[in-house]
């Protein structure tokens, strides 16, 4: 919760800052268990109407960046589908209360993604429920850091591919049947993707993999009025930091103080950046791209 000064004064200086109150979770985390809260209500917002109508289905909504890009949605006009892990059932429900205070609708789908049924399933449900998909938002992520290169496993490999990027690609190939011209795509990547990790090593080149396979199909999705878009966000505080169960407690506590800002990112300063992409009248000519929200850590070589 802000202060009545931190609300005027700019929210770049606003945010939470180093150390933060944290605590190792076991995966996958939930929000509600974290004791420094992330942001996620974008009070400074001013919502306009831009997805009026539209259905959104978003992986990963139930608590983080996801969260926060799911209440944008619903103020802005959008019923939303939810998919989330059955153990973050009440981050789940938290949002769903949101979303419904705004007048929308939420439609609930737990269940795992590595499982190619499970995301035709999702989007047959939310097209059969809410009435189409016109926004596919690709959230949801699995990380497990490694501090040595020895303690890569194929299953940790395998499984973080088919969450962050196999998952995409079912859930793209699922709903194309049901896009229409001004629909959207948007996928979420890293800023490692843009340039490796030496401890996020098989997270940072699935979402390189994601990037590149977002530009790929971007082309023949345009064909079709559709626009795929990825953002990139830099280090966010969202329950994914503390359900790592490599990072170190004194780097969970100082995450993002490395960059310019001294901080992470708070979710609510990441979502914006996906209204701006699912709105048609916003960003009609931005197609295939990836947009970097990274508080100027901008060493992606």
């Amino acid at each position: 919760m802000q202060s009545e000064n931190e609300e005027t004064a700019p929210q770049v200086v606003s945010e939470p800052a180093p150390p933060y109150d944290s605590q190792k979770q076991q995966w996958p985390g939930l929000e509600a268990d974290m004791r420094t809260a992330p942001n996620h209500r974008a009070s400074r917002y001013r919502a306009s109407g831009k997805l009026e109508g539209k259905v959104a289905l978003i992986t990963g909504g139930d608590s983080g960046i996801g969260r926060a890009v799911a209440l944008l949605y619903a103020r802005e006009g959008a019923d939303v589908a939810i998919v989330y892990l059955p153990e973050e059932q009440v981050d789940a429900d938290r949002i769903r209360g949101e979303i419904e205070e705004q007048g929308r609708r939420c439609l609930l789908l737990p269940g795992d993604l590595t499982d190619p049924a499970f995301c035709r399933g999702v989007v047959d449900r939310t097209v059969a429920e809410l009435g189409g998909v016109n926004v596919l938002v690709s959230n949801a992520a699995y990380l497990n850091s490694k501090l040595e290169l020895e303690q890569l496993t194929a299953e940790d490999f395998d499984r973080t591919f088919k969450t962050n990027v196999y998952a995409y690609f079912h859930l793209v190939m699922a709903a194309l049947p049901h896009f229409r011209p001004g629909d959207a795509v948007i996928a979420t990547a890293t800023e490692e993707a843009l340039k490796g990790s030496t401890t996020m090593i098989d997270y940072a080149a699935s979402k390189a993999a994601l990037v590149t396979l977002n530009k790929s199909l971007a082309s023949h999705l345009a064909k079709l009025g559709v626009r795929a878009n990825v953002v990139a966000p830099g280090p966010t505080w969202t329950p994914l930091n503390e359900a790592d169960q490599h990072m170190p407690p004194d780097g969970l506590a100082h995450i993002g103080s490395e960059g310019p800002l001294g901080r992470a990112a708070q979710p609510e300063e990441i979502a914006p950046t996906y209204v701006y992409l699912a709105s048609d009248a916003d960003s009609s000519y931005t197609i295939g791209e990836v947009i970097a929200v990274t508080g100027g850590i901008t060493d992606t070589r």
